[in-house]
């Protein structure tokens, strides 16, 4: 095995598989088998584009974790996980793929048999992105002695709170995102077509910051104008942009997977007064918010002061205003644990890094002046720098 640039130590691999191996041990698992690809990497550090196909990382109660995966990606395991036995990296045959006539879930079923998991309690992520129905049908018909367990979410809240060198790494991703939007300053202009101006997003994004690597984004740039912009998740086309239009920007800066996501608002010519009443609203509301991001609260206490202050203003927002994030894939850079919402009761601790997400969407356009906010000992740190504003050009 020849781990290449690995991210971690094997300490820290070691301390997050205890720390899950605990979880498991309290709901009874036996054995996990993990496929969402943020979760693998998490664990065992792969990292590859191959979460289109099945894939995982089995996790037992005793011994290295052990990659399993199609043939052509199993050199990819061995240049990135952390393991070091031979026997920890287990490829299935091309056959396997995209097959109507077999299922990748029956190799996975007789490696399963081989280690000797098969008898106990096995947790699978149910309500995954990338654990099918047809995966778990094929699973539970070729592993009759074993009983299954819902482990969603498992892995996610063991990676809650960051590491120092976790944080060492969206740290840089947050300066890479400052400088996307400092580009979005300086080249953006009407009659600009829109997908000119996202290659400019994506190219400062790719070349990184401060000498530090750009890595791919779990989500593509949304950046709507107008009336597209009272829409949430609407990307770009090539339109020009336009004067007397609004502009939002989420993006997000990413290293080594690990994403800092970051929203600002670009108007050409003129603000109207609804858009200024509503920045104003925005900017008290998310003081208010901050101002309950300290350890020992909890997730519902900002998304609360963060709504009774922009209701007070006349604006409402009915759904989030925040969540956690962290190392993610596609599609989704959100940990999906954590919501600032009313009756997230989640318990704020230093470490853990929330994309505060105060965005709202008006009758004719869209407002997002967003933070990413690491929870620490003394409060809340905005991990950019970007002044909190509507940009006007």
């Amino acid at each position: 095995m020849t781990t290449t640039n690995p991210n971690f130590t094997d300490a820290e691999y070691e301390a997050r598989i205890a720390r899950t191996r605990a979880e498991m041990e309290k709901r009874g698992i036996d054995l996990l088998v993990i496929s969402d690809p943020s979760n693998m990497n998490w664990i065992s550090g792969y990292d590859g584009w191959t979460f289109y196909v099945h894939q995982a990382i089995l996790l037992p109660m005793e011994g290295e974790p052990v990659w399993w995966g199609r043939g052509i990606d199993g050199p990819g395991a061995a240049r990135t996980v952390f393991m070091r036995s031979p026997e920890s990296v287990v490829p299935y045959d091309d056959t396997y793929v995209q097959n109507p006539q077999k299922h990748a879930m029956e190799s996975l079923s007789t490696l399963i048999v081989d280690r000797g998991w098969n008898t106990g309690w096995i947790g699978v992520e149910m309500d995954n992105y990338y654990y099918s129905a047809a995966a778990h049908h094929t699973l539970v018909n070729h592993l009759h002695e074993a009983r299954f367990e819902d482990a969603t979410g498992l892995v996610n809240w063991q990676r809650l709170v960051k590491s120092e060198s976790e944080l060492l790494y969206m740290r840089r991703a947050a300066r890479i995102v400052e400088r996307m939007h400092q580009v979005i300053q300086d080249v953006a202009e009407p009659g600009m077509p829109k997908n000119k101006l996202v290659a400019e997003i994506t190219r400062a994004g790719i070349e990184g910051a401060d000498g530090q690597w750009g890595d791919y984004p779990a989500i593509v740039p949304m950046a709507p104008s107008g009336l597209d912009a009272t829409s949430a998740h609407l990307t770009w086309d090539d339109r020009p942009m336009r004067a007397g239009e609004s502009t939002f920007f989420e993006i997000a800066g990413v290293h080594r997977r690990y994403h800092c996501p970051q929203s600002r608002t670009l108007f050409f010519g003129t603000v109207p007064d609804l858009y200024r009443h509503a920045e104003e609203a925005v900017l008290e509301a998310t003081e208010a918010g901050l101002a309950q991001c300290h350890p020992g609260g909890r997730a519902e206490d900002v998304a609360n002061a963060f709504n009774a202050t922009l209701n007070k203003r006349g604006f409402e927002k009915d759904n989030r205003c925040g969540y956690s994030i962290g190392l993610s894939y596609p599609p989704d850079w959100g940990e999906r644990t954590l919501s600032l919402r009313r009756g997230d009761m989640t318990e704020l601790k230093p470490g853990m890094v929330m994309h505060f997400m105060p965005a709202l969407w008006l009758e004719d356009g869209g407002l997002e002046l967003t933070e990413p906010v690491l929870i620490t000992e003394h409060g809340p740190e905005l991990l950019c720098n970007t002044p909190r504003e509507i940009f006007v050009k």
